[in-house]
């Protein structure tokens, strides 16, 4: 019986690999359109779809693959096909519309539409559904393999390809029109689908028993490049992830952070970057060991030589001058990054938190709010100086990024003392204060939570803290302010809680 095979392509690289081979195979090829007439000028003698089914492509090409012939030889089984009055169609080649191409820079309804492939879909659908007679391809990838020895297990690979790209296909299509048909949310959030495509196996989860893999997904990827060191682990992703995140709050500033086990032990602003760089190395050097250092601008060799002194597993930043990129180099086994998704966009990556527990799958909307000085209410006689406030927006800021309890204390746009992920706040505070090493006079003691009873604000007087932020709202507020008055402390409040869990 004559052997078919069925070719339709959006992507036509590499095709003629796999036509060639299956022309020599002695299959007839059926193929469409443009696809056809690729096919023929590489020397392949493909047949148009209609010549088989006497039906020419109707709506423009919208309809072309669509016909009882076509369909019924690919999904006839191995008893079915000998009642076939036509050859059966054993191969079927195609790939999509690039839906995907359009997602996120905002295209009209009409251009997605029109890129929504229907025959595609369906004769992928088809193959893969018939997997055990059809070897059904739509990776490049697989363009040589061999058609005429495939195992079981090879068709059973390719037919699940098929089921993962269309998924993900109509997931896509989903998300973007439901964006542009401004569809309530909570309709979107009936039915989340994420999938989740491999990037990189990794060593190792976070302990060297759990293992672990990289994948990208669906939503806006930040851009980095890898100059030098070692792969990123799990958990060199995790603590980078979280010192990008952290230092983009001050984008537009010389910024630097320091991070370690996804919590950060030194951050301060500066004049220069080495100035940021000095001061927040110098709220916690020790913590600083083995840690993971963010910065907001390009690092030259100064910093280079400074960061080189000490042992370190990643640098992230916008750039690198050639001769510190060149220093930071001689450090082997230290992860250098480059990120070229601006600091100021890098907060879009994520629109959604996802974590899996065994009661179900909790999604959230990251936490973007924006701090507001307008907004900012002082809640004690005394008021503070312009320079309290810049403290007080630092403090906060940097608040955010720390495990809850969450107690930041800050002077002179740089950390002192950090608390965070403690059962209990006022815990939290004796922790951060105590780290200060007698410095915290006059300093800003941020809270990401309201202040539950008075004792945080007497260990906050005790060590001479003289501002305090905090987001209010407790049932003893009126205590805390009263007492805050007492000691001749500022207190202001934002209205703003930044539970980390």
């Amino acid at each position: 019986m004559k052997k078919r095979a069925y070719i339709s392509v959006f992507n036509k690289e590499g095709v003629e690999i796999a036509a060639k081979k299956l022309q020599n195979l002695g299959y007839e090829i059926i193929s469409t359109g443009n696809t056809q007439k690729y096919l023929v000028q590489n020397g392949i003698n493909a047949l148009e779809s209609s010549t088989i089914t006497g039906f020419n492509e109707l709506l423009g090409g919208k309809v072309k693959s669509l016909h009882p012939e076509i369909f019924a030889g690919i999904l006839a089984n191995s008893d079915e096909i000998k009642s076939l009055p036509f050859p059966p169609i054993s191969v079927v080649i195609v790939n999509l519309y690039p839906f995907e191409n359009y997602v996120g820079h905002d295209a009209e309804t009409s251009t997605l539409l029109k890129n929504i492939d229907i025959g595609g879909v369906a004769l992928l659908r088809a193959g893969a559904k018939n997997f055990e007679n059809v070897i059904v391809v739509t990776d490049s990838e697989d363009y040589d393999i061999d058609f005429e020895n495939i195992s079981e297990e090879k068709r059973k690979e390719l037919a699940l390809k098929v089921f993962k790209k269309t998924s993900n296909y109509d997931r896509v299509i989903f998300s973007e029109l439901a964006k542009n048909f401004e569809v309530n949310s909570n309709f979107e959030n009936e039915f989340i689908n994420y999938s989740f495509v491999k990037k990189q196996s990794l060593r190792y989860g976070e302990n060297p028993h759990q293992k672990a893999c990289l994948y990208n997904f669906g939503e806006k990827s930040a851009d980095y490049e890898i100059l030098g060191g070692k792969e990123l682990s799990y958990n060199n992703i995790m603590d980078t992830s979280a010192a990008i995140e952290l230092v983009s709050e001050f984008f537009d500033v010389c910024a630097c952070a320091i991070i370690k086990h996804s919590n950060p032990c030194g951050v301060a602003l500066g004049a220069t970057l080495e100035e940021a760089w000095d001061k927040a190395l110098d709220c916690d050097p020790l913590s600083a060991f083995g840690g993971i250092v963010a910065f907001t601008k390009k690092v030259n060799q100064k910093i280079a030589k400074k960061l080189t002194a000490m042992f370190l597993e990643v640098v992230v930043a916008p750039d690198f001058d050639d001769d510190a990129l060149e220093l930071l180099k001689t450090k082997k086994n230290l992860r250098i990054i480059k990120l070229n998704t601006p600091l100021e966009e890098y907060k879009n990556c994520l629109q959604k938190e996802i974590k899996l527990t065994p009661f179900g799958a909790l999604i959230q909307e990251t936490d973007k709010k924006d701090l507001v000085v307008d907004t900012f209410k002082t809640v004690t006689k005394e008021k503070p100086t312009a320079e309290m406030i810049e403290d007080m927006v630092f403090a906060f800021k940097v608040a955010k990024h720390l495990k809850s309890n969450a107690i930041v204390v800050a002077k002179d746009l740089k950390t002192i003392g950090l608390c965070g992920g403690q059962t209990s706040r006022v815990g939290a505070v004796e922790i951060a204060l105590s780290r200060t090493a007698d410095s915290a006079k006059d300093a800003i003691l941020a809270s990401d939570g309201f202040f539950p009873a008075t004792d945080n604000i007497t260990v906050a007087a005790q060590h001479r803290v003289k501002g305090i932020i905090q987001p209010g709202g407790s049932i003893k507020d009126k205590d805390v302010i009263e007492l805050a008055d007492k000691l001749n402390l500022v207190m202001v409040t934002t209205g703003i809680r930044h539970f980390k869990h």
